[in-house]
């Protein structure tokens, strides 16, 4: 335990950054919440409650299942109202999805694989949208 707390250390030293204990948090998956206790007296930390946001990409949970995915579904839903799909020229659509809309799942992808259900409901937005 004591060796994380002497890593934190080293690596303020090496870097010159200072590790802020008052907004560190601390989580595991996998783990019992005992030790994670204990771990978190001892450094000081939080405990961070699984599911949690990391970077803004969730964290616990199975990326297999569909409810993972679902505010991925419900972000490109509400990025493409309906006022969009009629004041938009064809081009502006095929932009607005190619560039705009699938940044945000290949962020996603960036980490987790997409299932094939999942995949087929973004397809299927997009084809409506167009």
């Amino acid at each position: 335990m004591f060796g994380i707390k002497a890593m934190l250390n080293c690596f303020e030293l090496t870097s010159g950054l200072k590790v802020n204990y008052l907004k560190s948090k601390i989580g595991g998956v996998g783990v019992d919440s005992f030790v994670i206790q204990d771990f978190a007296v001892i450094l000081k930390f939080d405990v961070m409650k699984v599911p949690f946001k990391y970077l803004g990409l969730p964290g616990g949970e199975c990326h297999r299942r569909e409810t993972f995915w679902d505010g991925v579904v419900d972000g490109i839903k509400s990025r493409l109202g309906r006022w969009k799909g009629r004041n938009l020229y064809m081009a502006g659509r095929i932009c607005l999805l190619k560039f705009v809309l699938s940044s945000i799942l290949l962020f996603y992808m960036s980490m987790f694989s997409l299932p094939g259900v999942v995949r087929k409901k973004i397809v299927c937005i997009h084809r409506n949208f167009l």
